[in-house]
């Protein structure tokens, strides 16, 4: 993964080669009227989160260089003619397929119907169910009953990841496979807290679902722009204005590819809240679960690599969207669902 940013700019090794990890602040005694605070800021949190994913040493450099300005108008110049059509397809029956999963009644016959004109589609939905998780006592002797045994939530999610991860696992370019897989791994998480939020906001449990899994699309198309862009001469590590414009640039792509694909209004709605930058307060209800799914996500997974502590307390950082009671369920849900992996020792 290093070759891409090896050319692109000069890498130093963090201290003891592995990022410190953040801490919770210490525990103080707070006046009754005086409002609570996050753990960290979000800020901080996503500047790592996104060296992390690029494999960039942390950086204290907050303002751009003029080299970095430079490359950001190059890049900015490339991205209006970023080709759409160069990212993988979506099936061709996946759009009617999620109209259909819309209705609540739709019958198995019909969806497998719908399944059957996709044969990767197929094998997808049959290696699913005859996992352990899904074995039933009877062997599974057809489509229809695989469509059946997994019901039209888990059909709906196994569709997702069909269709999503190898999209953001190869869309990385030259950049190398570690970037696709930190973006997978993201998506997950981002997901399932979207879709936890929104059976408490009101918002569709599969349109949740949908935008947490996509929302970073456009990262691996600007990796893609920088690999054409990649000087000879290496460069001093890059600033945290040139990292949050190159997420900026990305998020812009993102909501471009859901335009492209043709995505549920609502999703879009969402990803043009997030690309606007807008206050969460005046985001769609859908585009504010977004803002804060896509925060914790990044938490939980720097906490798994030991780049954040892994209890920061995010659940006093969006009080305008959700309750910090909800919140801090909703990590303590992550966190049962993607636990840290202990150390062999």
């Amino acid at each position: 993964m290093g070759t891409l940013w090896q050319r692109l700019f000069r890498r130093q090794q963090p201290v003891a080669g592995r990022e410190r990890p953040i801490a919770a602040r210490p525990v103080r005694v707070m006046a009754e009227d005086e409002p609570a605070e996050p753990d960290f800021p979000l800020t901080e949190i996503e500047d790592r989160f996104r060296r992390f994913v690029l494999d960039l040493p942390p950086g204290d450099a907050i303002e751009s260089t003029a080299a970095e300005q430079a490359m950001l108008k190059r890049l900015d110049l490339l991205s209006t003619r970023f080709d759409m059509r160069s990212l993988p397809r979506l099936p061709s029956v996946l759009p009617q397929l999620l109209r259909t999963l819309k209705n609540d009644n739709a019958a198995g016959g019909q969806l497998a119907k719908l399944v059957a004109r996709d044969p990767q589609m197929v094998g997808e939905v049959m290696r699913v169910t005859s996992s352990s998780y899904y074995r039933s006592a009877q062997p599974i002797g057809s489509l229809q009953h695989a469509v059946v045994l997994l019901g039209q939530d888990g059909l709906r999610r196994v569709l997702t990841q069909y269709v999503m991860k190898p999209i953001l696992q190869a869309n990385a370019g030259s950049f190398g496979q570690a970037a696709g897989e930190r973006l997978w791994d993201h998506a997950e998480r981002c997901s399932h807290a979207c879709a936890w939020l929104a059976r408490h906001n009101g918002c569709d449990t599969f349109e949740a679902y949908l935008v947490g899994t996509i929302c970073h699309t456009g990262t691996g198309a600007v990796v893609r722009l920088l690999d054409q862009l990649a000087p000879a001469s290496a460069a001093a590590p890059l600033s945290r204005d040139f990292i949050a414009s190159c997420a900026a640039l990305a998020t812009r792509l993102s909501l471009q590819a859901a335009q492209h694909w043709e995505l549920p209004a609502r999703v879009i709605e969402a990803m043009t809240d997030r690309q606007s930058g807008k206050a969460i307060a005046a985001c769609s209800p859908l585009g504010q679960t977004l803002a804060v799914a896509d925060g914790l996500a990044m938490a939980q997974l720097l906490g798994e690599h030991e780049r954040l502590a892994p209890d920061v307390d995010l659940s006093h950082t969006w009080p305008e969207a959700f309750s910090p009671a909800l919140l801090a369920r909703c990590q303590q849900d992550l966190r049962r669902h993607f636990p840290v992996a202990e150390k062999s020792i």
